[in-house]
């Protein structure tokens, strides 16, 4: 039988990050601190740029390095710096260029000096970004997905007793049986100091074990699930406010539980031929809420009262699987952190792509005072403190750049699912791209990932839509009548439609430097051939080099391309959860209210996630074959429906 299960903290060690910086480069920022300008410390300790991090993970290391070429028709796309020592001036493959006080500084692609005549670089600019930061938040992700067995220190013995060793695990003859708790734990007595101990039962034995109220779990998790607001919740089931976020926190446990034995282990023996992952980012806002005794006149608009808050999303195209959805906020880090941080690794005078805490953005640092030889004035740093003062004074943790949640949600489906192909369909959002182009840098220079972008026009209203649906399914049967295509399905048709269009049409373009050719994103998208009733026509491009796939190849995965499964599964965020909802309009209909958004990202993440899991294994689709089924089972990890008294009590 299993052990009871608590949520993983940070000192579990899920995964382990390898400190890149060596104890003597500590000591020498420590001296050099002082004595350096800002701008020369941080030329000197910028060796992190290009080196990798390494991490652990499920007893496998991998090293993370994300600096490099992001132009998939690049030639150094997805290779890691290189120092040419054997040729004149010693060149490297990248160059660093821009000012670092401006914060446009950029990762240009040098020519090949050994080969230039093979493939073709393209002057590319990369935005860098800091591999320790991306580690570091692959760590927290990991974190937050994960529950650990609850092994309480049992203290089996007074202190004078002559067996104090012996515990009922491995000495059961030292102990005798004194029955069950109301809680239905086993008490064992030593037979020398005849102290008695609880021990806690297993899963199967007590699923209330330290839960009162535990009969409202079902009608809880309904009501979640039903847009019901927190506080009309704890009417109807007469609870309070701490209960009911207690009670949450325990149906995310108990998710993150099935989700361990019906995800994750079925995945581990799965694989797939091809799979379609649609990403996408939703914002919602945040109500940026003072602590308790920090309120009052001298602390009002001191901070926006509403901050966006991004979720990044990715499901399977063909199943409507849900494999991730991570909030862009951390809870766990303090301030205190970050200024431990800072003092010991002096990373308020480094580039901000070598800081651990880059990700935070504006807080990436604590302010310091200014050194004998800092450019900051005094002025400026009482400035930059009174930011994070004012800070500390609203609820804790700090809210990420999505970029680096987006590198560490690809880099954790690239580790969950096994595939031989990859396609991926997003809108056209540089942050979802560069991370995408850098996370799959490998399978896309092997041509075994390709991507694809969806061009939807969001001006459009929904009866334009309607009306595009209706003219565009017509015009296709004409089409299909005019060729001789009379009884043919619509997916056929699109499919004819589009082979007769790529004979003329290409993704890419050729351009020459006057001794060879090359290929580069044309920027030529494609209009989908079958228009949608709720979106009406939308457009596709390829930002990867398809060239060698013949156009049969190329018209089936055109229409494939759809981002209805992050779609879908918003639209079941922003129906299902009302801490997640559209703002209201005000009643004097003058602003927006966001009176039902929560005010800690932590139990946004928990909603979601507790979303996610009835979503994937209790709620039926229906898809084009007419079969009602569960993501789940179509995607192959489960053979029937789930309810919420299975995921709640495993039953």
């Amino acid at each position: 039988m299993a052990k009871l299960k608590r949520l993983a903290t940070i000192d579990d060690e899920i995964l382990n990050v390898q400190m890149p910086i060596a104890s003597n480069e500590i000591v020498e920022r420590t001296r050099d601190y002082p004595l350096l300008t800002p701008m020369r410390f941080s030329r000197k300790y910028n060796s992190l740029t290009f080196n990798p991090v390494k991490i652990t993970y499920n007893n496998e290391d991998h090293e993370i390095q994300m600096n490099y070429c992001d132009n998939p028709f690049c030639k150094w796309h997805g290779k890691p710096q290189v120092r040419y020592d054997d040729v004149k001036y010693k060149p490297s493959r990248y160059k660093l260029v821009g000012n670092a006080e401006r914060k446009n500084q950029a990762i240009v692609c040098n020519p090949d000096p050994l080969r230039p005549h093979i493939g073709m670089t393209l002057n590319c600019n990369t935005k860098p970004y800091s591999n320790w930061s991306i580690a570091e938040e692959i760590k927290r992700l990991a974190m937050i997905d994960r529950v650990e067995d609850w092994v309480p220190e049992y203290n089996f013995h007074r202190d004078s007793c002559t067996i104090s060793h012996t515990t009922p695990f491995t000495d059961k003859v030292s102990f005798r049986k004194r029955g069950k708790s109301k809680g239905k734990s086993q008490k064992w007595q030593c037979k020398v100091c005849n102290k008695i101990t609880n021990i806690l039962p297993k899963r199967e034995q007590s699923f209330s074990y330290n839960q009162k109220r535990n009969d409202v779990l079902p009608l809880l998790m309904k009501a979640l699930l039903s847009r019901t607001p927190v506080k009309r919740t704890c009417e109807i089931l007469g609870i309070g406010s701490q209960t009911y976020y207690t009670k949450l926190e325990w149906l995310y446990r108990r998710c993150l539980e099935f989700l361990e034995r019906y995800e994750t282990k079925p995945l581990e023996t799965k694989s797939f031929d091809s799979m379609w992952i649609n990403t996408d980012k939703m914002i919602y806002y945040l109500n940026n809420v003072r602590k308790k005794g920090q309120g009052g006149r001298r602390y009002d608009n001191l901070e926006d009262s509403q901050f966006p808050t991004h979720v990044v999303i990715s499901g399977d195209i063909d199943s409507y699987y849900v494999f991730r959805s991570d909030i862009a906020f951390d809870w766990h880090i303090s301030m205190e952190q970050i200024n431990e941080d800072t003092q010991l690794f002096k990373e308020d005078h480094v580039h901000p792509f070598v800081r651990k805490n880059d990700r935070f953005d504006r807080f990436s640092f604590f302010p310091q005072p200014p050194t004998s030889n800092d450019t900051q004035t005094e002025h400026e740093y009482q400035n930059e403190l009174y930011k994070f003062e004012r800070r500390s004074k609203y609820i804790d943790g700090l809210h990420l750049n999505s970029t680096y949640t987006t590198f560490a949600h690809l880099w954790h489906i690239k580790q969950k699912v096994n595939a031989q192909n990859w396609r991926f369909v997003t809108d056209d959002d540089k942050s979802i791209l560069t991370a995408l182009y850098r996370t799959f840098a490998k399978e896309i220079r092997l041509t075994d990932a390709h991507h694809f972008l969806c061009q939807v026009d969001r001006s459009k209203s929904l009866k334009d839509s309607y009306q595009e649906y209706k003219d565009g399914r017509n015009d296709l049967f004409s089409w299909g009548k005019m060729n001789g295509y009379n009884k043919t399905s619509m997916s056929e048709l699109g499919y004819r439609r589009l082979l007769e269009e790529l004979q003329t049409h290409s993704f890419h373009k050729v351009d020459t430097d006057g001794t060879k050719t090359y290929n580069v994103w044309a920027k030529n998208p494609i209009e989908h051939p079958i228009p949608s009733i709720d979106k009406g026509f939308h457009y596709v491009d390829c930002t990867t080099d398809i060239s060698s796939l013949d156009d049969s190849h190329v018209a089936n995965m055109i229409l494939k391309v759809s981002d209805r499964p992050t779609s879908a599964f918003m639209q079941q965020i922003r129906r299902r959860l009302s801490i997640l909802e559209r703002p209201l309009v005000t009643a004097r209909g003058d602003g927006k209210s966001y009176i039902y958004s929560n005010f800690n990202p932590k139990y946004a993440q928990y909603a979601i996630t507790i979303l996610r899991t009835y979503y994937n294994f209790c709620f039926k689709i229906k898809g084009y074959d007419g079969q009602k089924k569960t993501p789940a089972q179509r995607l192959g990890i489960a053979d029937r429906v789930f309810s919420i008294q299975d995921i709640i009590y495993f039953k």
